[in-house]
């Protein structure tokens, strides 16, 4: 989504993109970032990946997000990419995806000293400084029952629409319990709920309940006994049912005396790798070029 952010140190105009890839989807963002002046997101492309080819897929996203910018690629002072990087062979650089998530994160909200990115495969809680410096990191384990393909695979049984699993959360009366243990648990107590004609808000609530203590958690793990402004990003950051029911545990943490923590999120939330890649990019750029070892930018 275009749109003005205020974060930059150089005082030059910069043009850059940033290639986020994840494991479902590719994001695309190009920026132009002036200090002072902020950073201006002049396109943002999003694709899911599902059975494609995944260069191909990257090519067309940075094609179509190169053509809403009104830029070519021969334009750009730097393309950064992000994630798995190997499938964009055209980048000018590279950076690890915990470095580029905590910059966007930063970018989108700047009270934010954590970040809790929740993707397909994983979800991931850092701790950053307020120059988007990395302090600490926790990632759930391997079971998926804390990502969003887990999520996905359980409105897809109970026949409900990706966007549409969050409001009906929202409307459940009495959430059903569910395991957070594991995602093969959790799916046959979904179809045990199910044939016993529970409602699928209460099902989808006592889903969003078992996802959100997990990241909860996680993301009270890399904090420590601080609390402050935590930012949601990844794909399930607009979940708003994920986000009330972690709002709630939080809430009841407070009540027993724990630190405030106050979850944020963002319109371009599921941006924010693709976000801090580009800006990140225009820093490498300034670097390089004080070295005199600026590299080309594939055309």
């Amino acid at each position: 989504m275009p749109g003005r952010h205020v974060m930059n140190d150089d005082d030059r105009t910069h043009l850059t993109a940033g290639i986020d890839i994840g494991s479902s989807a590719v994001k695309v963002a190009v920026v132009s970032s002036r200090a002072g002046d902020g950073v201006e997101v002049l396109a943002a492309e999003t694709q899911r990946i599902r059975r494609r080819n995944v260069r191909d897929v990257v090519a067309a996203v940075f094609a179509g997000a190169c053509e809403q910018a009104g830029v070519a690629a021969s334009d750009f002072d730097y393309v950064t990419s992000t994630g798995d990087g190997d499938a964009a062979d055209f980048h000018t650089g590279h950076f690890y995806s915990m470095t580029t998530h905590a910059r966007g994160a930063l970018l989108l909200e700047p009270a934010a000293r954590a970040s809790l990115d929740v993707g397909a495969l994983h979800a991931r809680a850092l701790r950053m400084d307020g120059r988007g410096k990395v302090l600490g990191h926790r990632m759930t384990s391997q079971c998926a029952s804390g990502s969003g393909q887990f999520l996905e695979n359980i409105a897809r049984y109970l026949g409900v629409p990706i966007e549409e699993v969050g409001p009906t959360s929202l409307k459940s009366r009495q959430p059903e319990k569910c395991s957070g243990v594991c995602a093969v648990l959790a799916e046959t107590d979904v179809i045990n709920m199910v044939s016993r004609g529970i409602a699928t808000a209460d099902i989808l609530k006592g889903i969003h309940l078992s996802i959100a203590n997990r990241l909860v958690r996680l993301l009270r793990a890399v904090v420590g006994k601080e609390g402050g402004v935590a930012m949601v990003t990844g794909g399930l950051a607009q979940d708003v049912g994920l986000l009330a029911a972690m709002r709630e545990i939080l809430a009841e943490d407070v009540a027993q005396g724990k630190p405030v923590l106050e979850l944020r999120t963002h319109p371009d939330s599921i941006l924010a790798g693709a976000l801090g890649a580009a800006v990140l990019g225009a820093y490498r750029y300034d670097q390089l070029e004080r070295l005199g070892r600026l590299p080309a930018v594939a055309a």
